[in-house]
């Protein structure tokens, strides 16, 4: 079995997020990126059903500029087996990010593809539901546990009401929640022989993809600092403040 994973660089999750001063985005200027933290759980994943010899080949692939190297160098390090990265310095928004996938699978022939539910950037939870719609394949999204039952694989979902196990056919998408596992680190021998292992660079236009936005950020700008709190001396203010102060009740 051959397992495509889809990775993206984004703003490392100990990093404070500052808002540029024209407010046309986030400042990533100067600033630690890694591996999406989604992310990380899926190579995690594919590179424990290799160990596990469910699968002979792993594959990464990100979208993004050209410093992405060092997401997919990461990959590498971890068990990856390769690497592409299509080059583009834009932002890529899900649909699009989706069809350049999708050209992917169709030039590799995977029977999965594992990618993070979502990225903690722009958190759109989009990307592996359309790539499983373009494809027409079966998806399980938010896993939280995934074993191999002969050619189907049994996904466990978490869901609002609890967990939920469904049956897929492969080829199949699978997205991943954070209770899947927990990603280990890259060791000092892995990433010197990650150095050496193939780093593909394409282009979206060698996929025939149109990545030109469809919507555009008219402002960003920071949330609202919180107020401090106030004390109450009984629970009957408290009543009459949140009746007529608050207006919640």
């Amino acid at each position: 079995m051959k397992i495509l994973v889809a990775v993206k660089r984004v703003l490392d999750y100990n990093v404070k997020a500052r808002v540029k001063s024209d407010q046309s985005g986030v400042d990533l200027s100067n600033v630690k990126m890694s591996m999406n933290p989604f992310c990380e759980i899926a190579v995690e994943e594919a590179v424990r059903m290799k160990e596990k010899g469910l699968a002979e080949e792993i594959i990464t692939v990100s979208i993004g500029p050209s410093q992405a190297q060092e997401t997919l160098r990461t990959s590498l390090a971890m068990g990856a087996d390769r690497s592409i990265l299509i080059e583009i310095d834009e932002n890529v928004e899900p649909l699009a990010v989706a069809k350049l996938l999708k050209g992917v699978v169709e030039k590799e022939s995977p029977n999965l593809v594992i990618m993070g539910k979502q990225s903690i950037d722009g958190d759109n939870n989009q990307t592996g539901q359309m790539l499983a719609a373009l494809l027409g394949w079966g998806q399980g999204t938010f896993a939280s546990k995934v074993e191999k039952d002969g050619d189907q694989l049994k996904v466990t979902r978490e869901v609002d009401g609890g967990l939920e196990t469904v049956g897929l056919k492969l080829p199949a998408v699978v997205t991943t929640d954070l209770r899947l596992n927990e990603p280990r680190y890259a060791s000092l021998p892995n990433i010197m022989k990650a150095k050496k292992k193939p780093l593909d660079t394409m282009a979206p236009s060698d996929f025939g993809v149109d990545v030109s936005p469809r919507v555009v950020t008219l402002k960003v700008t920071e949330p609202p600092k919180r107020e401090a709190g106030i004390k109450v001396e009984s629970v009957e203010q408290l009543v009459d403040k949140l009746q007529n102060e608050a207006k919640v009740i």
